[in-house]
């Protein structure tokens, strides 16, 4: 399955665990992701803010009509570049102010899109293309008894609304795969809650009352570690935990993966390979628990 690949800024840098675990994993399956040629930020969180919503999607436009050409569905696994690009490219479709303002931008650049390309979620790709059946029968060592919050975060599923993707309020893709990996989902009512994206630079308090109330949902419910597949929330709740410890008073221990690292386990890749070491809570206990060597 040949896909047009969009990494997006944080795969590069803070969710770099993100694109080496999906690099490992798109290979066991068979994944043909083409990365989108001089591709550039999609301008998620703060650049619509600085430079106001048409720029910011134009910029995003961008990227759409350097993929278009390959004529393949582009794959987005951070959740805040699929929400601009999903939204970006319906609002071209369906508002013909918007699609005349941006494609003047994209002419002055000697760009051109035709709004021929779907924009999928990773997630979505793996329920609806590989299929939760194959994802099991690859599964080489189940992760029995291993307990997972599945945090879906805010942006994964409310870029656009659609039937075969997942609940906006309740999702549950997340949880099917983890079920599928042999993995326990734990009830866990703050799967599509706000970590509180990047107010950490402007006001930090935010992410510890947001990103506070996640970790204290997993952990009331009995999970291990969480699992989420939003480079924003895996920082916070992995970077930030240490300090919403110090700040509250708590005292939680959950290592935080990205959905590949996990896939790639339960595949029996080689650890080296998902970027274990760059995870700030540790997750050797829990593989000691659970017989998994790192």
């Amino acid at each position: 399955m040949a896909y047009s690949f969009y990494p997006g800024c944080s795969m590069e840098a803070t969710g770099k665990a993100y694109l080496v675990s999906l690099e490992a994993v798109s290979h066991a399956l068979g994944l043909e992701l083409k990365e989108i040629p001089d591709w550039n930020c999609c301008g998620a969180t703060v650049s619509a803010n600085a430079i106001g919503d048409l720029p910011q999607l134009a910029m995003t436009a961008r990227n759409l009509a350097l993929a278009e050409p390959a004529g393949n569905d582009i794959v987005v696994g951070c959740s805040s570049c699929y929400l601009n690009m999903a939204w970006a490219n319906e609002k071209f479709k369906t508002d013909a102010r918007f699609r005349s303002q941006v494609s003047e931008a994209l002419g002055a650049a000697g760009l051109k899109y035709e709004g021929g390309l779907r924009v999928r979620h990773l997630i979505d790709v793996l329920v609806n293309d590989i299929g939760l059946d194959n994802l099991k029968a690859r599964t080489i060592k189940p992760l029995a008894g291993m307990k997972i919050a599945c945090y879906s975060g805010c942006q994964t599923v409310r870029a656009i609304r659609r039937r075969d993707f997942d609940n906006v309020e309740y999702p549950v893709m997340l949880s099917r795969i983890v079920e599928a990996l042999g993995a326990t989902p734990v009830p866990f009512p703050a799967a599509a809650r706000c970590c509180g994206g990047s107010q950490q630079f402007t006001r930090v308090e935010l992410i510890h009352e947001l990103t506070g109330y996640v970790l204290e949902t997993a952990a009331k419910n009995g999970a291990e570690a969480i699992v989420t597949p939003c480079p924003m929330c895996h920082m916070n709740t992995d970077v930030y935990q240490a300090e919403i410890n110090r700040v509250k008073g708590t005292n939680y221990y959950l290592p935080v993966f990205f959905l590949t690292q996990l896939i790639g386990l339960a595949f029996d890749l080689k650890p080296k390979d998902l970027g274990f070491s760059f995870n700030v809570v540790s997750p050797d206990k829990l593989f000691a628990k659970h017989n998994i060597k790192n």
